[in-house]
């Protein structure tokens, strides 16, 4: 993988008064000088057969498109354009999947797109939602559209291998600068995974007929036609995985949904879901499942919150690592992806967070230069308004989340429900049926346990979590209050609950499961925020006047979460051991679950899926040798 993703350099040259973005590093045009949108849809759309297959789709059924190239978006937008117009009045979606080395910046984004008057409304979406520079996978979501795209930043030669093959992709966009500018991007390697990605009834379709292009395919099995191209060129590319050589002369202008209507024997329908737990886990795996169109049922013994979730305010403050380390790095992966998700809720508060360097404080000041400045930069001690003599990295793409708002309008769901239950028992046969005591709560296809440092009460595979004690403190300080768009964290954290009072935290005892708030824990909270700002920590009422709330947070063995299913044979999956992060991690995760479950495309690599997978902690039984008895 790219260390450090470079935007793109352009030039811009005027044909007909119509700006054309030209790449500096390849030197073409992103694309064609004739028409670029009516290509797109001769080649891209049309090619595959498009209008046809995606206004064909059954109810629930998910059609993945694949681009060797995003570049401006162009073809992107123009399939979002024809879903819109040809998309069944049903439950069905579609995803997008684009991979692109040197990304546009934002700025040349919205001049790039300004073309296209008639693309408007969606080009808005998408530069609303446009992701930073920075390495992986970076998934956007539209569920009102029933439309989402993962834009993956890197080396395409990189990024493919790196895809958990989870989805077939059902028609391929082999985009990109010509082989004679580019001809990388076209290797073998590149079509071997592109292939590997695929399946019997995949379609690929490409402005250029290269040697190599048809060649590599061909190779791989896939029947290629050379029907008539845009405008003034005299041939375009389209290739089909068939599952057997055709018996009659293929016919190049024939069109492909002839062969393509190859779909494997499974029923689309609604899914019945049941959740265990209803803290930040579970409500965001049923927020992912619902906007999917599923119904969903919340059980919780006690109430939605009863545990570390119920805090009242959240933070999002991830530690970065070096950018090297991006696209395999959990915390920064959640940490966009968070950012983009709660800032759809009425509950999400967008912040700056002064990350104070006590430790190590040149390393950590570094990363600095390795990010956006607009993302991320270093302050003095003095740049900040509290007195302190410690420096401090300025996350500025940060936030806070009022739990139990979240929690409210999550609940508000037409398909998701919340009955209090203790379910004491999980059964799998035919169906997954749940239990409190010997009572049947109901019958499901598939049950998420998220029930933290209990999770494991309900099958002997699970997986041993640490409980951790953490306990929360809020003091009023109305006279001396900070700006509410501002967070600290140096160890502990603190920041403007309300109008009124402060909140800092927070206290970290593993191993321990009592929940009683406690003078010592407010004591230990006031000392981690005296010994950074220990002027302001000294207009505060004393630790004795507190109030605050202590609960149970749940910790692998790894740090990592636990995430998937739990046995190959039963429908029976988790999400859980989120420790501190919950909030951060819980967005992309429940994504990369509802993935699973509902067999879609994975929004990270595959081998960050396997560090979260309940497989990892099954023992490995090494083979015995063999005993050979010595002969005399």
């Amino acid at each position: 993988m790219v260390d450090v993703i470079r935007t793109a350099e352009l030039d811009w040259q005027v044909i007909d008064g119509i700006e054309i973005p030209i790449s500096k590093q390849f030197g073409d045009s992103y694309f064609s000088k004739d028409n670029g949108l009516l290509e797109t849809r001769h080649v891209f759309l049309n090619g595959n057969d498009l209008p046809e297959r995606l206004a064909q789709l059954q109810n629930f059924e998910y059609f993945s498109v694949g681009e060797t190239g995003f570049g401006t978006g162009l073809n992107t937008l123009a399939l979002w354009q024809l879903w819109q117009q040809v998309r069944p009045d049903n439950h069905s979606r579609l995803h997008v999947i684009s991979v692109e080395k040197f990304p546009l910046s934002k700025t040349d984004l919205i001049r790039a797109l300004n073309v296209w008057p008639e693309l408007q409304p969606l080009a808005q979406k998408l530069i609303e939602n446009y992701p930073l520079p920075i390495a992986g996978c970076h998934r956007l979501s539209f569920p009102d559209e029933r439309f989402s795209l993962d834009l993956w930043l890197g080396d395409a030669h990189d990024v493919f291998p790196m895809m958990e093959k989870s989805h077939k992709v059902n028609a391929w966009f082999l985009d990109g600068f010509s082989p004679a500018c580019n001809p990388e991007i076209w290797e073998e390697n590149v079509l071997k995974n592109l292939v590997q990605l695929s399946a019997v009834g995949t379609t690929f379709t490409s402005f250029s007929v290269a040697g190599v292009l048809k060649r590599g395919l061909r190779q791989h099995g896939i029947t290629i036609f050379r029907p008539r191209g845009f405008m003034h060129k005299r041939e375009m590319l389209k290739g089909i995985w068939l599952e057997e050589k055709p018996t009659e002369p293929l016919i190049a202008d024939r069109p492909l949904q002839q062969k393509t209507d190859i779909k494997p024997q499974s029923i689309f329908q609604q899914r019945q879901i049941a959740i265990i737990g209803v803290g930040i886990a579970g409500l965001n795996c049923a927020w992912a499942l619902a906007q999917r169109g599923h119904q969903i049922t919340l059980y919780d013994k006690v109430a939605p919150l009863a545990g570390a979730s119920g805090n009242p305010m959240a933070v999002l403050n991830p530690q970065l690592c070096s950018i090297q380390q991006n696209p395999e790095h959990l915390m920064t992966a959640t940490w966009q992806y968070a950012n983009q998700y709660y800032a759809k809720f009425e509950a999400f508060r967008a912040i700056q967070i002064h990350q104070m360097a006590l430790k190590d404080a040149e390393e950590k000041l570094s990363l600095a230069d390795q990010y956006p400045d607009h993302v991320l930069y270093a302050e003095s001690a003095s740049a900040i308004g509290l007195k302190t003599q410690f420096s401090n990295l300025n996350l500025s793409y940060a936030g806070a989340v009022s739990p139990h708002q979240l929690c409210d309008q999550i609940l508000q769901h037409p398909l998701i429900r919340y009955q209090q239950a203790d379910i004491t028992r999980i059964q799998s046969t035919d169906c997954v049926q749940l239990f409190s005591t010997d009572q049947l709560q109901g019958k499901y296809h598939h049950v998420i346990i998220c029930a933290s440092h209990n999770s494991g009460q309900f099958t002997p595979q699970y997986p041993s979590l640490k409980p951790i004690r953490g306990q929360v403190s809020w003091v009023k300080n109305a006279e001396n209050s900070l700006s509410p768009q501002k967070a600290y964290s140096y160890g502990g954290y603190c920041m403007q609950l309300d109008a009124e009072h402060l909140i800092l935290g927070a206290s970290f005892h593993p191993n321990r499961v009592d929940d009683e708030v406690l003078l010592e824990d407010h004591v230990h909270n006031y000392q981690l925020i005296h010994n950074v700002f220990p002027e302001y920590a000294q207009s505060l009422a004393p630790p004795e006047t507190w109030q605050g709330r202590a609960s149970l947070r749940a910790q692998s063995p790894d740090y990592f979460p636990v995430l998937g299913k739990l046995q190959d044979d039963q429908e029976i999956y988790t999400l859980a051991g989120l420790g501190s992060k919950g909030f951060l991690y819980a967005p992309l995760c429940s994504e990369v679950l509802a993935s699973q479950i509902l067999n879609e495309a994975c929004p990270i690599s595959a081998s960050l899926f396997k560090k979260l997978s309940t497989q990892r902690f099954k023992k490995k039984v090494k083979p015995k040798k063999p005993y050979f008895k010595p002969t005399l």
